[in-house]
């Protein structure tokens, strides 16, 4: 049984940057982002390229611990343990929250994305998660056949007492509704890395939360 009440918990509130897969100027573009004020980095790289994607994140999570930000890597609990990331982002195909747990220890992050689910969501919480994620909120190039989530949920979902991530075509534009609804991440990825100037884009993002205090 896993002792989930000494669970790492991630700590903060802003911008979620989560990479877009292979770019050659993946490094710069991170550094940007981070530059521009975001609080939470996720490594996600879908490709079945192991040697490219361990230099990548263990280059990253160098990169962040410099920011003093969290890098987080998606699905792979294994690429999270070898690159020395702060955690793992688990979805509902991937390992479970025990598993990551036995593999990383004690004081990594290990998130859930819990869709549109508030019982997903209470049983990742019983589990240790260290935060639970929803969504899309709004229509995602990303993924564009996500489940939706509704705003209500998220203030539902604050009584489970972990820290929330709201998903989903978010944009500068639209986060300050799902920050007023209990969100204390607004996680980004076309918005950021698709963006001309993803430095500035992150400092957009990063400006709703200072609006909000």
């Amino acid at each position: 049984m896993p002792n989930v009440s000494s669970a790492a918990v991630l700590s903060g509130r802003g911008l979620y940057a989560i990479s877009d897969g292979p770019r050659p100027d993946l490094l710069a573009a991170v550094d940007a982002v981070l530059r521009g004020g975001a609080a939470v980095v996720q490594y996600r790289d879908k490709r079945n390229d192991a040697r490219r994607r361990l230099d990548e994140a263990t280059a990253l999570a160098d990169l962040c611990r410099r920011h003093c930000v969290p890098l987080l890597i998606n699905d792979d609990v294994e690429l999270a343990r070898a690159s020395g990331a702060a955690g793992v982002h688990l979805g509902a195909d991937d390992a479970g929250i025990e598993v990551a747990r036995a593999a990383l220890g004690p004081a990594a992050i290990i998130g859930v994305s819990c869709y549109d689910s508030l019982q997903r969501a209470r049983d990742a919480a019983a589990s240790g998660a260290g935060y639970l994620a929803f969504g899309a909120f709004h229509p995602s190039p990303t993924k564009p056949r996500a489940r939706t989530a509704g705003v209500d949920l998220l203030r539902a979902a604050r009584g489970l007492g972990l820290p929330l991530v709201a998903i989903g075509g978010i944009t500068p534009d639209n986060a300050r509704a799902l920050i007023d609804a209990g969100a204390d991440f607004v996680a980004a990825i076309s918005g950021l890395f698709g963006a001309p100037d993803p430095g500035a884009a992150a400092a957009e993002y990063t400006k709703c939360f200072r609006d909000t205090d």
